[in-house]
């Protein structure tokens, strides 16, 4: 019998396998102290957040953690709590350096999602105060950076950098949903997140897209096909996708 998923006192999520809950290492912060002790300064890690949804963009952030001011307990985003994200994300911003980048539902059109994403990851890290001497990335893809650069599968739940990033990114972009949802109310935005979930797949059916979705998703182009068949064949001669309107957020 598999065991209910729960959560510790830190607002850590434990992996659940079918011999019940067993622990899970944190991040740490081993591969940047090796570099530090090479000479080799500043050092980034960075992550996205929202390759999957349905709407909004994809948020990247690049993250410079303070050696001497690590904040305690920070962990890939997917194993916190949104209450422990939200203490973390402050108490990053506090003492690291970071930025933020975004790669809208157009650019996702227009260069399919993995390149948006690489695109964004690499702006976030040109966008940060000090350019880093390295920089590490999560997943496979290394990125354009103006710098040394290590790709890291996992990287969010191994590397500190890389999870602190996590943090800002996912934070940030659930609060731009949130502000999309009042720009668009009625698609749930504020609960989904723009994610495939029930909820959501029912509101695009019955109102069809929003100039935030993403529009060459499968369930967009569907719901499209309902709402405005017209268009859809229309995409096929248009030189550029429309753009997204700009949505100020707080970060």
């Amino acid at each position: 019998m598999i065991r209910e998923k729960s959560f510790d006192a830190s607002g850590r999520k434990p992996v659940r396998s079918p011999a019940g809950v067993i622990a899970v290492a944190p991040p740490s912060f081993r591969r940047e102290r090796a570099l530090i002790k090479r000479g080799v300064w500043p050092v980034a890690g960075c992550d996205e957040a929202g390759r999957g949804p349905l709407a909004g963009p994809v948020v990247a952030a690049a993250v410079v953690l303070d050696p001497k001011r690590i904040p305690r307990g920070i962990d890939d985003s997917k194993r916190l709590t949104a209450e422990r994200r939200e203490e973390l994300f402050e108490e990053i911003c506090a003492t690291a350096s970071f930025a933020v980048a975004f790669a809208s539902p157009a650019r996702i059109d227009r260069d399919n999602i993995l390149r948006a994403s690489l695109w964004a990851l690499a702006r976030a890290v040109r966008a940060l105060p000090e350019l880093p001497k390295h920089v590490f990335v999560d997943g496979r893809d290394r990125i354009d950076a103006p710098c040394d650069c290590d790709a890291v599968i996992g990287g969010d739940g191994i590397v500190m950098s890389i999870a602190a990033a996590s943090i800002i990114a996912k934070v940030t972009r659930d609060r731009l949903m949130c502000a999309l949802a009042l720009d668009c109310p009625g698609y749930g935005f504020e609960n989904h997140k723009g994610y495939a979930v029930p909820e959501h797949r029912e509101a695009l059916d019955r109102l069809g897209p929003s100039v935030h979705h993403r529009r060459f998703f499968a369930p967009v182009i569907a719901a499209r096909e309902k709402h405005r068949p017209e268009a859809v064949e229309r995409d096929l001669f248009l030189p550029e996708p429309l753009i997204m309107p700009e949505i100020k957020v707080a970060v």
